[in-house]
């Protein structure tokens, strides 16, 4: 339903808009579409624009992201304000890969203003999706930080650990960042044995996820269980375990990659 694309209609009455206040995403609880709100509706609000980026298309109508001022104050019994999180398995899968889109594209016009090499003011180049520099001729695109996530099997049992740093109860699968010179497969064996001190082999892939908190895009795999206890590196991981697929405990839901890879192996058991 989403098509990408980075020039825009000359005129349209029929844009929709997803818009963002101090890095929260609005939703008009009124809506069926929820964050996507029409043109004639924005019109309305007497909001403040501050910076605005073409998207692409939601079905045949032109999308935009809006950033409105932190001093506006939205309509809180028609507008809710809150993170991605908070529509990650309450949308559909297309549109929360819009809104992550949406909110990475402000983020990295926001943080690219200027130069990072002579300090002059950047600009917006809308057909190639890249802020540029004209006094030195230095281009950015938008930035994309590649990693990994694995599920770890052992036959019946998954091996699923619990970040140290969220506050949930929740057991996922392993993930890491892909470092400089890295394969993903080199990457994934490494971070496995630093987070929980095991050896894998047999990796396959699996696919991929746009993960926007804020810019990842996670390649998933699925390994086999090599050798090597369970040795939690307590700063990343505060439990590690293998579980029987019939007796999980609370997992990630299925509209993340982490929730797929296991939904998926469980299936391939049955």
């Amino acid at each position: 339903m989403f098509r990408p694309d980075n020039t825009p209609p000359e005129s349209s009455d029929f844009e929709l808009h997803i818009v963002f206040q101090g890095g929260q995403l609005l939703s008009d609880m009124r809506s069926r579409t929820g964050c996507l709100i029409a043109r004639e509706q924005l019109q309305g609000t007497g909001w403040t624009e501050i910076r605005r980026q073409f998207l692409g298309y939601w079905g045949d109508q032109p999308c935009y992201v809006l950033e409105i001022d932190t001093v506006d104050q939205p309509d809180p019994l028609q507008y809710q304000k809150g993170s991605l999180y908070h529509i990650l398995g309450r949308v559909d899968e297309q549109l929360f890969a819009l809104a992550g889109r949406a909110s990475q594209l402000l983020d990295w016009e926001r943080d690219h203003r200027y130069c990072g090499r002579c300090g002059n003011k950047m600009t917006v180049d809308h057909q190639e999706r890249a802020m540029r520099c004209d006094p030195c001729r230095m281009i950015n695109y938008p930035r994309i930080a590649p990693c990994v996530i694995v599920l770890v099997t052992r036959g019946e049992e998954l091996l699923l650990a619990r970040n140290a740093n969220f506050p949930q109860p929740m057991y996922s699968t392993l993930a890491g960042f892909i470092e400089a010179g890295e394969t993903a497969e080199e990457t994934l064996q490494r971070e496995v044995r630093e987070e929980v001190g095991v050896e894998v082999t047999n990796l396959r892939y699996f696919q991929s996820q746009s993960w926007p908190f804020p810019n990842q895009l996670m390649l998933g795999f699925f390994a086999d269980y090599a050798g090597g206890e369970i040795v939690c590196e307590p700063s990343e991981i505060a439990d590690a375990r293998w579980f029987h697929y019939s007796e999980l405990p609370m997992i990630p839901p299925a509209s993340s990659i982490s929730g797929q890879l296991i939904q998926h192996y469980i299936e391939t058991l049955n």
